[in-house]
């Protein structure tokens, strides 16, 4: 089914709405959401919306938090979310990490006590778009076999980045530190489609292609993905007090409570080190040289991290609409709120 951005924003804005979010922070997930679809990244997107409207409608998102931001040195500071919407806590806090590096060269915010916030990619982006440099970090809840190891420890804890350009194009590079997300896993199940044999084990440790045996996902290159969800977690959690590893909350087991996650975002001021002009120029610079140089057999060119996000965008956009599984959007034109499948579910929503 095809939609276009508006009316898909407009109908994940009434489910929430419906749910009982306020009006304020229903728009702000919604445009997060759909940023997220309108450039493919459809695991972050509509397929979303029912789990968080159940989430909302049983108390275990706080429809009326009491938001508050407090500095803690010159360039760093607390975003406490009291357990609101993530998507509107995050964003929030990316605003004062801007206004912040803007007046000290850098910022570090935590934000604490939050619900999922969905794609980092939004956020890191809205700093590029005030000619800053931007990571941001957050933890998940353990579904990742760590490394040599046979049970979940550590959740998907993505990273993410983003440069400004002298043009319009801006990096924005989004990942899990898994070879892939849980939400691409279960994108598969809602189209009912078999996974790649190296995104995840069954209960025995065995490489799965079945997206309902899914036991645990596995890390991004070994060892090496296994110390970035580690980092991400020591970053998002432990630095912030907060529930860590395997104790970070499940997703799905009792949709009433508060989740308690933590994120931080790191935001940078270039033109501290380098005249801002300059930075620009020479980032435009190397997308360009990227884009020109000889692409590997079988592949048609060498894209810049984000890029590909933003071609299926105007790919969208000439095909008339965003291509949402047609389950999901008989979900979301219904009168319903949700049909109670997600609460007390093992991690994988089983």
């Amino acid at each position: 089914m095809k939609v276009n951005e508006n009316k898909l924003k407009d109908l994940m804005k009434n489910k929430f709405i419906k749910a009982g979010l306020s009006e304020e922070h229903s728009e702000k997930a919604a445009e997060i959401l759909t940023w997220a679809d309108a450039r493919g990244i459809h695991s972050h997107g509509a397929v979303r919306v029912e789990y968080y409207s159940e989430r909302i409608a049983k108390g275990g998102i706080n429809t009326n938090p009491n938001f508050r931001f407090e500095k803690t040195g010159p360039s760093s500071g607390v975003y406490y979310g009291d357990n609101g919407n993530g998507f509107v806590a995050a964003s929030n806090a990316m605003d004062e990490a801007i206004k912040m590096a803007k007046e000290s060269g850098i910022a570090v915010v935590g934000i604490k006590n939050i619900s999922h916030s969905g794609s980092l990619g939004y956020y890191v982006e809205k700093a590029a778009m005030n000619d800053l440099v931007a990571i941001s970090v957050c933890q998940s809840d353990p579904m990742v076999v760590p490394y040599g190891g046979s049970e979940p420890y550590y959740g998907t804890n993505p990273i993410a980045f983003s440069v400004p350009t002298s043009d319009e194009r801006r990096v924005v590079f989004d990942m899990a530190t898994t070879v892939q997300a849980w939400g691409k896993v279960l994108h598969a199940r809602s189209k009912k489609e078999p996974i790649p044999d190296t995104w995840a084990v069954d209960e025995k440790g065995n490489p799965t292609t079945d997206p309902s045996k899914v036991n645990a996902l596995v890390p991004i290159s070994g060892p090496k993905g296994y110390g970035l969800m580690m980092m991400v977690d020591i970053l998002s959690g432990v630095m912030l007090g907060l529930p860590f590893g395997k104790h970070v909350s499940s997703m799905y087991e009792d949709l009433s409570k508060g989740r308690d996650l933590g994120q931080l975002h790191i935001v940078i001021d270039p033109s501290r080190f380098v005249d801002i002009d300059i930075f620009k120029r020479n980032m435009s610079t190397v997308l360009n040289e990227l884009s020109e140089s000889k692409p590997a057999p079988g592949v048609d060119k060498v894209y810049y991290p984000g890029e590909l996000g933003l071609l299926r965008k105007k790919k969208y956009e000439d095909a008339g609409g965003i291509e949402i599984v047609d389950d999901i959007y008989e979900y979301l034109i219904s009168d319903d709120i949700h049909y109670d499948r997600y609460d007390h579910k093992n991690k994988f929503a089983e």
